[in-house]
């Protein structure tokens, strides 16, 4: 049994349909990333998963049936961790606060998981008592993907990591995912940014108005017309 599988998913937002017989695995370990325009529902296939839309089809990770399951569940007893775009931080709480509410459903190794966050993000160490709100675009982003690595996940879902990011914040995000990935977190990224995806991703899934319309590994997509035109203006 693959670690994840997602089948036959379908999401509607009122009539609308955002998203539409989605379907795919993962196995343990792996990087898999979601490409596709703004607007063509990879934000909604990761709040899907997290229980929160109104979804019909099939999401089971690890042996278990997510539609059984509440948000709170999901995150604290299954430990799937999300990164949603822009961060959703608390603005007026400092980072090792922030840091501290992504361990809020752990009983222990909180302070031991702050230790390794701060090792991995150590400009976070820095401004540790220095409130969210007033941190740059990329160490708000950093923050909000160290708040979700405190629960130590088993599944870590990231939604426009790169959003408005500097090249040089791009590059230490790069690092962070590198390392993810050597440590065996299994990882899936909803991005615009197609050659940031692809450099990490054992798999793409290119979604457009809400379908796969093409699946491969990087490799593969790198060498499809379509793609490059599309996705590279090459």
């Amino acid at each position: 049994m693959a670690f994840l599988e997602v089948k036959d998913l379908e999401v509607y937002y009122g009539k609308a349909r955002a998203l539409s017989g989605i379907s795919f695995t993962m196995e343990k370990g792996e990087c898999a990333g979601v490409i596709g325009p703004n607007g063509a529902g990879k934000s909604t296939l990761l709040d899907s998963m997290l229980g929160l839309t109104d979804w019909r089809g099939k999401i089971i990770f690890n042996g278990v049936d997510l539609s059984q399951l509440i948000p709170s569940q999901i995150v604290g007893k299954m430990k799937v961790g999300y990164a949603p775009e822009r961060g959703h931080l608390f603005r007026y709480m400092n980072v090792i606060e922030n840091l501290r509410v992504g361990a809020y459903t752990m009983s222990k190794n909180r302070e031991e998981n702050l230790g390794t966050v701060v090792e991995m993000f150590p400009i976070l160490g820095e401004r540790k008592n220095q409130a969210a709100g007033t941190l740059s675009g990329g160490e708000r982003q950093m923050l909000s993907l160290g708040r979700v690595l405190m629960l130590n996940p088993t599944l870590l879902l990231l939604d426009e990591p790169t959003l408005g990011l500097a090249p040089v914040v791009i590059n230490e995000m790069s690092k962070v995912i590198k390392h993810l990935k050597a440590t065996g977190h299994t990882i899936l990224i909803a991005e615009q940014n197609a050659r940031f995806t692809l450099a990490h991703s054992d798999r793409i899934y290119l979604l457009e108005r809400g379908k796969f319309a093409r699946v491969g590994t990087p490799e593969e997509l790198k060498g499809e017309e379509y793609i490059r035109k599309t996705y590279f203006g090459v």
